[in-house]
């Protein structure tokens, strides 16, 4: 499918009650459509990445969509200041296109959200655990605390990593941002809404990776275990194809998730591939 189409795809897509429509971008990048607009989450849309960082750090396949003519986004979510989460050439376009559109953001992202132009009341960083309406919807948008390696706070206690759980016609859908589990991860998912559908990053993470300055993410076998502990009815894998130099094995991630959860559904969302998910 061309760009084109599927802007076309995107804008032609009617939202009907309990259900959201979810598009692939790519790494964690998704595109969420729900009654009342499109909510996008970490896009990587451009050639930021390898511009800033050299030969390394070249796409493996085009951006499925041109941010240029996303001309309808509601809500642009950062999880954190990763060139590859808050990829700056796609946020400019994105901003172009739609004007009234409002970031989401770690306060440890300031910096690049004033490097982008944004004043302070177009965009927000919203404190962890602290379920948040989204203003002109019906999306119930809580930041949960992710730790890329540890748990990191500033001196006001903000979370420089996010996840974000988003409640939202009937759908409870978990994104990640780029984590490991940490010693208090599943006591916090006692208290909240078990996901109708979760992306994690699956890329997992070695000495080899670490000694050039790549902070990895789950291993196959935690990605599997987090299906034990909660109760996830889709777990989607991300980050775990845009950069080929950053990848493990598909089949690796098949067999923790024969050997631990063999009747976990599971899926790698395609870019540019509609997803319906629809409440049961």
């Amino acid at each position: 499918m061309s760009t084109t189409q599927l802007h076309r795809q995107i804008a032609q897509t009617h939202i009907p009650p309990n259900t959201l429509a979810i598009w692939g971008l790519g790494q964690m990048g998704l595109l969420i459509k729900g009654p009342e607009g499109l909510l996008l989450i970490d896009p990587c849309l451009s050639d930021y990445v390898a511009t800033l960082h050299g030969e390394f750090w070249q796409r493996a396949f085009a951006p499925p969509v041109d941010p240029h003519q996303l001309s309808s986004v509601n809500y642009y979510l950062v999880s954190h200041e990763h060139e590859d989460h808050f990829d700056l050439h796609t946020a400019s376009a994105i901003r172009q296109a739609s004007p009234q559109v409002h970031f989401i953001a770690p306060r440890a992202c300031a910096p690049l959200c004033a490097q982008l132009g944004l004043s302070p009341n177009e965009w927000t960083a919203p404190p962890v655990l602290q379920p948040m309406l989204l203003q002109g919807t019906s999306c119930l948008l809580t930041a949960l605390p992710a730790a890329h390696y540890q748990l990191e706070r500033d001196a006001q206690g903000a979370h420089r990593w996010l996840g974000f759980l988003i409640q939202w016609n009937g759908i409870t859908l978990y994104h990640a941002g780029d984590t490991i589990f940490f010693d208090s991860y599943f006591d916090m998912w006692t208290a909240l809404p078990q996901p109708d559908v979760a992306m994690l990053p699956v890329n997992g993470r070695d000495w080899f990776r670490d000694r050039q300055g790549i902070i990895g993410n789950l291993l196959p076998d935690e990605a599997a275990q987090f299906c034990k502990h909660v109760s996830v009815g889709l777990l989607l894998i991300g980050h775990n194809d845009l950069f080929p130099n950053n990848t493990i094995p598909w089949a690796h991630i098949a067999t923790s998730m024969e050997r631990h959860v063999p009747r976990q559904a599971w899926q790698y969302l395609q870019p540019g591939k509609r997803l319906w998910v629809t409440a049961s």
